[in-house]
């Protein structure tokens, strides 16, 4: 009787042994899942400082006086989203659109560039008026009366900032050129590919475009690539453009003389819907770096771990020497909507938007639009291991 009692003994305790390595083994493999670490090409992760986002808010007693309506106008009240952001004179500048409350509904109200300067990265002062608006100028018949969204903003060595965004004239969305020397009074150069193949891409739907950067003495700035400007541009999918003068741009064409595509949405991924270009693409020790925007399908093609029509960020790694040449890209968003600011606004879906991204005091600060409401902003310590997003 007393070996079976020790018999008994030991299979009980040999069944808490796997239970316990099962369960064990169970939320490891869940907390694996429910990780994210990035590979060593990505830039990453990036963490929301406590207490600081939304860092940037409509406000209805921001006015200003419209060239166009010829009347003041609060030009901020409904939202604030989609940001640039660049460094200059010690602080970052950043800027973002702005829409007034002359209608209800995305892309039914006019939209204009504010600008916010910052001397830590994480608390801003804004300018009172917008610094890009449709005005009665050269670009009237592109922008009114949707007006200026979503800038890019990148600066050469010499100190020009060029700003690529998009027109809207409740048609045709169009990527244009604006260039200044200090942020606040612009020269507007129209549409980017308007000479590009004799005009043939000047009406057509454009936007988005990522000017590829290398850090330089500590600066994030413009560099060529194989002779030329480059940038990655495209919202459906990614494309590449080159230009002799940051101005005028001839997007890349392929075998069939159509627009070349770099990368694309895949079915059940995260960019299920969309592969729209973020801020300005890095070159790196590995090749170079665009970080973009992916949006989550809404017709049985999604990523079910993410809501449905959802927009998340991603990261895609291409070959310095053939910049067209995927090296690597993450299968798992490296940043998504966590917040309940970044779930919940004018974009009902939820979406982290990324536009801007520079290098400061050695960290590195990325901006972005909170479900088109508000912005937002988080920072890498390329110092500090930190991992993406939860997935």
């Amino acid at each position: 009787m007393k070996k079976m009692k020790n018999t008994k003994s030991l299979s009980i305790v040999l069944a808490m042994i796997f239970l316990s390595n099962f369960f064990a083994t169970d939320l490891y493999s869940q907390s694996f899942s429910n990780s994210n670490q990035l590979p060593d090409w990505a830039l990453g992760g990036f963490v929301r400082p406590e207490g600081i986002n939304p860092l940037i808010e409509p406000n209805s007693a921001s006015t200003f006086y419209c060239p166009m309506r010829q009347a003041q106008v609060k030009w901020e009240e409904s939202d604030t989203f989609n940001p640039a952001a660049v460094v200059k004179d010690g602080k970052i500048l950043v800027l973002y659109r702005a829409e007034d409350n002359s209608a209800t509904g995305i892309g039914l109200r006019t939209s204009r560039i504010g600008l916010a300067e910052s001397n830590d990265g994480v608390t801003v002062t804004k300018r009172p008026t917008p610094v890009l608006y449709p005005a009665e100028d050269m670009a009237k018949t592109y922008e009114w009366e949707g007006g200026c969204e979503d800038p890019r903003v990148a600066v050469t060595e010499n100190g020009t900032f060029v700003m690529m965004y998009t027109s809207w004239n409740r048609s045709i969305p169009r990527l244009c050129v604006a260039t200044s020397t200090d942020l606040i009074t612009w020269v507007k150069h129209g549409p980017a590919f308007a000479s590009a193949y004799e005009g043939r891409f000047k009406n057509m739907a454009s936007k988005s475009a990522s000017i590829v950067t290398k850090v330089v003495d500590g600066k994030l700035v413009i560099t060529k690539v194989n002779g030329k400007y480059l940038m990655y541009w495209g919202e459906s999918m990614v494309n590449a453009a080159t230009s002799v003068d940051l101005i005028s741009w001839v997007p890349m064409l392929n075998e069939k003389n159509e627009l070349k595509s770099l990368i694309a949405p895949r079915s059940k991924y995260f960019d299920s819907a969309l592969t729209e270009c973020g801020p300005p693409a890095v070159i790196t020790d590995k090749g170079i770096l665009l970080l973009y925007n992916g949006k989550n399908a809404t017709d049985g093609n999604q990523d079910e771990r993410f809501n449905a029509g959802t927009y998340s960020a991603g990261q895609v790694l291409f070959d310095l020497s053939d910049p067209c040449k995927v090296l690597s890209r993450l299968d798992v968003p490296f940043f998504r909507p966590m917040e309940s600011y970044e779930k919940s606004g004018q974009y009902v879906d939820g979406t982290v938007f990324i536009e801007g991204l520079t290098y400061f005091k050695e960290k590195w600060y990325l901006y972005y639009g909170c479900a088109d409401s508000k912005v937002g902003v988080a920072i890498y310590d390329p110092k500090i291991q930190v991992n993406g997003d939860s997935i």
